[in-house]
């Protein structure tokens, strides 16, 4: 503290402090996220395709696959089946089946609003010859 010439007291290093702090106080908050992830996934219906994005990102192609045949596990989907996209931007899906498979639901939902935490689609592809996992 200081004194002036009349004797009184004065906290400038206190009103600094303050003033700092406020200064702080004042700065623009953390950037909200700007970009989340979203998915394509392509349920185990056994048939085959490939599920598009508009905007460009997701390409992601499920191979079509017989469980009776052999003792070999689904294939994993191929491409790009997650991608960043900007918080608010309205994603559009296209399903396209394989030769001898056809799109027996989804794309789910379609299309999609990105927003922050955990964003998604789904659609199931299935044999023409009938044998679906969800049949």
């Amino acid at each position: 503290m200081s004194r002036n010439r009349n004797g009184v007291r004065r906290a400038t290093g206190v009103v600094t402090a303050l003033a700092t702090a406020a200064a702080i106080a004042s700065v623009a908050p953390a950037q909200a996220q700007s970009t989340a992830q979203l998915t394509a996934w392509v349920s185990d219906g056994w048939g085959g395709g490939t599920v598009t994005s508009q905007p460009a990102g997701i390409n992601c192609h499920q191979e079509a696959w017989d469980p009776y045949a052999t003792n070999d596990p689904q294939p994993n989907p191929t491409g790009t089946c997650t991608a960043s996209f900007e918080v608010g931007t309205t994603v559009t899906f296209t399903a396209t089946p394989d030769p001898g498979s056809y799109v027996n639901d989804g794309p789910t939902p379609n299309p999609v609003t990105v927003r922050t935490g955990y964003n998604y689609t789904w659609v199931m592809f299935c044999p023409n010859d009938g044998l679906c996992s969800a049949g």
